[in-house]
This record gives structure tokens, C-alpha cells and sequence, in this order.
């Protein structure tokens, strides 16, 4: 009994569940970026590049062959498009976080406690004040 109580407690620790909910909105967040790329982002820029679907872009090593509907070859293909696509996310992501945590440490940002004086500064500290109470 005592790994599930162990189990349990580790369960239910605060950074756990908070990790599982970065993680679901992470999810979340992935899905709005994908968007927003391949919907938004990416067509302009074919546009501009002459109409290119950048999603559709590979380069085909072997051909597939469907001409015997038993026995069906599939294409064998780079797709580098996609990987263009998915770059632009990585890219769009990393700065999305980057903001989110400089906002997250502007908000958090604390100053430091003045550090205690060391024994040679408060002892000066003595001394000066003994030699301004001398006439």
C-alpha cells in the first residue's frame, strides 16, 4: 500500500497538475498555430510565389503505381513543404512563448533584500558614529 500512497502524493502535488494543464493548453495552442499557418499565413506567401501550395510541395523518390487495384504501390516522396509549414509553427510558437514568459517575468519581477552588512562594515559603521558624537 505504501508505492500508491507515495503514488498519490506525487499525484497531487501542484506542480503535477500544473503541468497538466500547460500541457492541455500547449495541445490547444498547437492546433490554433497550425491554423493559422496553413490557413492564413501560408497562402499569401504562395501567392506571392506564383500560386505555390507550399503543403503540397515534395519531391517524389519512386512513383506510386495504382494500376492493379490488389496490389497498389505507394508514393514514396520527400514532402518538404510540410516541413516548411511546420517550421513556420516552431517559429511562430517560440515566439509566442518567449512573450508570454518576458510578460510572466515583468509581472514577477521582485527586488532583492538589501544584503546584511558584513562585520567590517558594521564596525565602521560604530566607528564613524563614535568619532560624530566626539566635540
Amino acid at each position: 500500500m505504501g508505492m500508491m500512497k507515495e503514488f498519490k502524493e506525487f499525484a497531487m502535488r501542484g506542480n503535477v497538475i500544473d503541468l497538466a494543464v500547460g500541457v492541455v493548453i500547449g495541445g490547444a495552442f498547437g492546433k490554433i498555430v497550425t491554423s493559422l499557418v496553413d490557413q492564413i499565413i501560408m497562402p499569401p506567401i504562395g501567392m506571392l510565389t506564383g500560386g505555390v501550395d507550399f503543403s503540397a510541395l515534395k519531391w517524389v523518390l519512386k512513383p506510386g503505381d495504382d494500376s492493379d487495384p490488389k496490389h497498389k504501390i505507394p508514393e514514396v516522396a520527400i514532402q518538404y513543404g510540410a516541413f516548411i509549414n511546420t517550421v513556420i509553427q516552431f517559429v511562430i510558437i517560440a515566439v509566442a512563448i518567449f512573450l508570454v514568459v518576458k510578460a510572466i517575468n515583468r509581472l514577477t519581477r521582485y527586488e532583492k533584500p538589501a544584503a546584511a552588512p558584513t562585520p567590517t562594515e558594521t564596525l565602521l559603521t560604530e566607528i564613524r558614529d563614535l568619532l560624530k558624537k566626539q566635540p
